[in-house]
């Protein structure tokens, strides 16, 4: 069985976000995307019917992805079903994939890894995967579309705003985290901007939030997880928000204005109910 480098004509050399060089075919015919917002990105782009395989947590665009084989989870990958595929390009990403398995993916396919922390570097990468694929155009136009989308003046009030993303214990997004980002372009302040990626906080510690978002993952919080809490967070506005468009870096971003507009309009009219409640 010849390998696909074997078979190609043309090549490129290029480097990733995080400095490694790679070889790899000037047009890559065969995709292998190990992150959910990267899978998503790359159909988005119009490159769909080059994806030859996808994490089980690769499930946008739904219905699109489902007839795809599986090659295990992000962090838990089966390294011959990748083999076996024959991608001419993965993507992964620094925190979401294993370095032990990127590693060793890499002895033998050129692995491009990104590191996503902001909205501007989130922007940058969907530009480099147009660029690595041979669709710039898309790639520019996707990414130019959701910087104008987000360029306005942020919509939601200056709340000091907890984003939980686990429960037992409950855990928040620090501040250097791409999630962080997403809450400063919707005009929310992160109560823990000055904490490092998602720390461990307490009950006493939350009641300092005028704003709890409850995030749909990685935790799956439930309405009954809002009751949970309503009784230790009396006087805090509570919402459950969904995690893919604060967490997904990539085309999922295009939903983000409309989101957070939403988001605003229900802090709106929960103020307006409380001080209806007031009076």
């Amino acid at each position: 069985m010849h390998s696909p480098q074997s078979q190609a004509t043309q090549w490129k050399e290029v480097r990733d976000p995080l400095g490694r060089s790679l070889r790899l075919p000037a047009k890559p015919r065969r995709l292998l995307s190990l992150v959910p917002s990267i899978t998503e990105l790359l159909f988005d782009l119009g490159l769909g019917e080059r994806v030859v395989g996808r994490t089980r947590f690769c499930v946008r665009p739904e219905g699109q992805v489902d007839a795809l084989p599986r090659i295990g989870g992000t962090k838990d990958l089966k390294l011959e079903q990748i083999l076996a595929l024959q991608p001419d390009l993965v993507l992964a990403h620094k925190e979401e994939n294993t370095r032990e398995q990127v590693q060793a993916l890499s002895r033998q396919l050129p692995v491009w890894v990104c590191d996503v922390a902001t909205v501007a570097g989130a922007l940058e990468m969907i530009r480099s995967v147009g660029r690595l694929c041979g669709v710039s155009q898309a790639g520019e136009d996707l990414a130019e579309g959701i910087r104008r989308d987000l360029a306005g003046p942020p919509p939601c009030p200056p709340l000091r705003t907890a984003y939980l993303i686990w429960r037992k214990p409950w855990m928040a997004s620090g501040g250097d985290t791409f999630i962080h980002s997403m809450l400063e372009a919707a005009g929310l302040r992160n109560l823990f901007a000055d904490r490092a990626r998602y720390p461990e906080v307490s009950l006493a510690e939350l009641r300092e939030a005028e704003l709890v978002l409850l995030s749909s993952e990685p935790f799956p919080f439930k309405p009954k997880h809002l009751d949970e809490l309503r009784p230790e967070l009396p006087t805090t506005r509570l919402l459950p928000v969904d995690g893919q468009v604060f967490s997904w870096y990539g085309s999922r971003m295009a939903a983000a204005e409309e989101t957070f507009c939403e988001l605003a309009g229900k802090l709106e009219k929960m103020d307006h109910t409380a001080k209806g409640d007031s009076e």
